[in-house]
């Protein structure tokens, strides 16, 4: 993929280009873009804007650093910028429901115990600040290294060791009371 991208840049093939790119990692940006918002309508506009963002810089990109990166970098950097914007301080969005289904009661049980568990959990890292929140997506649901996440996030490796620990800390606190 990086040398595709490298040799497609020269060629002036950028809708092909971002196309793989969109389709290799469209999901992953919305599932970044929800971690900082926590609504999927606006994840989702995010998430638009984010490869609108890579689409016209996509000449900037010199291969020095992994594509991902690249890529995380301008996501991270536009969901800052939407938490700092007029937006996100006035308007206020009604939370989403979920239905649930299901036909035997233990597995509705259950279900329902682990979706509670699970938006507990939730809850609990999007209350975290966002320097600690951004850790802990990128190291438990991008599974990225330590390294790639503090070329991503910008910070040293040791800054994102102790991030990753008091983030922990806070959850544990959190869910403990």
């Amino acid at each position: 993929m990086e040398e595709m991208i490298i040799g497609g840049i020269a060629i002036e093939d950028k809708e092909h280009i971002i196309d793989e790119i969109m389709n290799q990692y469209g999901q992953e940006i919305l599932q970044l873009a929800y971690s900082y918002v926590n609504n999927q309508a606006i994840a989702e506009d995010l998430t638009q804007d984010i490869f609108v963002k890579c689409y016209k810089n996509l000449h900037t990109y010199s291969g020095k650093a992994k594509l991902r990166t690249w890529l995380w970098r301008i996501a991270i950097n536009h969901c800052k910028d939407f938490h700092r914007s007029w937006y996100q301080k006035n308007v206020v969005i009604a939370g989403e429901e979920f239905p649930i289904h299901g036909t035997k009661k233990e597995l509705v049980e259950q279900t329902l115990i682990q979706r509670e568990e699970d938006d507990e959990l939730i809850t609990a890292i999007m209350t975290l600040p966002i320097k600690y929140r951004e850790v802990i997506y990128l190291f438990y649901y991008e599974e990225m290294p330590i390294k790639e996440i503090a070329a991503v996030t910008e910070t040293g490796v040791n800054t994102v060791k102790t991030r990753l620990r008091r983030a922990k800390e806070l959850l544990k606190e959190r869910l403990e009371e």
